[in-house]
C-alpha cells in the first residue's frame, strides 16, 4: 500500500543510506514484525520482546534497529533497481536472512507489473541472491478479482518456477476477523499447492486503519482475536500490522490501545 514516491521523499532509498553500514540483525522465533517508515518508531514496539523483525518497503533500513530485530530488505519495484545491488549486499552482510519481493505489483498505483514481467525482473534482481537468503514472493493484495491478488500470484509463480522462492507474501485490508481468517487460510492453501513453505502477511489492517482513522480500541479488539490465531497457524511464518507509525499503532510516540494489543495479544 505504501508508495515509492512517499518512501523516496522520506529518504528511505537514498544512495547514501544504501551504502551505510548496518548493524547485524538476527531473527528470533517470533512471527510478529514492524512495518515502518521512520526507524525510530520501532523501539516503541520492540521493548515488548514480541517483535522479531522489521521492514520499511525499501532495501536499506535508514538508521539502526534494536539489536534483536532482524531487518528484512524489499525490492519495492522498478524505480529501486538502480540502487538495489548496493542495498542488498549491505543488508545481507549485516545479517538479513530474507528478501521480500515487489510491493503490490498487481495494483496500478503500486509496483504495477504483469506477472510475466515481474517473473523476469525477479529472476534478474532477486533470484541471484538465493543461497544467501530465503526469497519471498511479491506481496499481492487480497482482491478477489481476476488478474489481481492470489490470481495474479498464480500467474506469476507459473512463470517463475525457477526463481527459488520459499514463501508467499500477501496483504489484507477488510472489515472483520472472519474475513481475514478466510483470506489467510486461502493464501496458505495456495502457497502449499506450489510447495511454498511460508506465508508472510506483510500488511494487514481493518479498512478504517488505512488512513490512520480507526478507533484504537476497535483495532485492539480485532488484534486480540486474530493474533493468537495467526500464531497458531503453522503455515504463517511472519506478519506485520499496518503500521508502526503515529495514529496507527502509536499516539504521541507511545503505544496506543492498538499498539498495546499488537505487542501483548
Amino acid at each position: 500500500m505504501v508508495s515509492f514516491t512517499k518512501l523516496f521523499t522520506a529518504g528511505l532509498v537514498a544512495t547514501s543510506a544504501m551504502a551505510a553500514p548496518m548493524q547485524a540483525k538476527r531473527s528470533t522465533s517470533g512471527k510478529r514484525g514492524a512495518a515502518y517508515n521512520d526507524v525510530t518508531t520501532v523501539s516503541a514496539l520492540s521493548t515488548s520482546g514480541t517483535i522479531s523483525w522489521a521492514y520499511n518497503w525499501a532495501g536499506s533500513l535508514s538508521g539502526s534497529l534494536p539489536s534483536d530485530i532482524e531487518y528484512v530488505p524489499m525490492l519495492w519495484g522498478p524505480k529501486m533497481f538502480s540502487g538495489w545491488v548496493t542495498a542488498i549486499e549491505t543488508a545481507l552482510s549485516s545479517g538479513s536472512s530474507y528478501i521480500l519481493g515487489f510491493n503490490e505489483p498487481d495494483m496500478a498505483s503500486q509496483a504495477n507489473m504483469s506477472p510475466t514481467d515481474a517473473a523476469s525482473y525477479y529472476q534478474t534482481y532477486i533470484t541471484p541472491w538465493s543461497g544467501k537468503a530465503k526469497l519471498i514472493s511479491p506481496a499481492v493484495t487480497s482482491s478477489t478479482e481476476t488478474g489481481v491478488g492470489l490470481d495474479w500470484f498464480e500467474s506469476f509463480i507459473s512463470s517463475c518456477s525457477s526463481c527459488d522462492i520459499s514463501g508467499l507474501a500477501v496483504h489484507w485490508y477488510g472489515d472483520s476477523a472472519d474475513d481475514f481468517k478466510t483470506f489467510v487460510t486461502k493464501a496458505v492453501d495456495t502457497a502449499s499447492s506450489y510447495s511454498l513453505s511460508e506465508v508472510w502477511i506483510t500488511e494487514f489492517a481493518l479498512s478504517a486503519d488505512i488512513n490512520g482513522s480507526a478507533d484504537p480500541a476497535t483495532t485492539a479488539a480485532f488484534l486480540e482475536e486474530v493474533l493468537p490465531w495467526l500464531d497458531s497457524q503453522t503455515g504463517v511464518t511472519r506478519y506485520s500490522y499496518f503500521m508502526c507509525a503515529e495514529n496507527y499503532l502509536l499516539s504521541d510516540s507511545t503505544l496506543n490501545a492498538a499498539g498495546e494489543a499488537y505487542v501483548s495479544a
